[in-house]
């Protein structure tokens, strides 16, 4: 394994694991999402380089938007439950109340 592929299997697996074990506060699950997107994009992006594959060149971009996508969702969907919970804390969040 290159140092490279080391360094972007790490950063993706510390993403999964700080989402696993660190679940306090939906504000560390979208970073650690976020960190986990980045690094797939990255990855992607260098596999497309470094085989010089011209067909698969839009695929990390079409990554890096879905990703984009998904943390402004996830901002929103932050800002909502500050607001009507008062906190961004996922033990206080119950699903079965309104």
């Amino acid at each position: 394994m290159t140092p490279m592929h080391f360094s972007f299997s790490s950063a993706f697996i510390l993403g999964l694991l700080g989402l696993t074990f660190h679940r306090t506060h939906l504000l560390s699950a979208l970073l650690c999402l976020e960190g986990m997107m980045l690094s797939l994009f990255i990855a992607l992006a260098l596999w497309t380089l470094q085989f010089e594959a011209t067909s698969f060149s839009t695929t990390p971009m079409l990554l890096l938007a879905l990703s984009a996508c998904e943390a402004s969702t996830g901002l929103a969907l932050l800002v909502a439950t500050a607001r009507t919970h008062g906190t961004d804390r996922l033990q206080n969040l119950n699903l079965l109340q309104c």
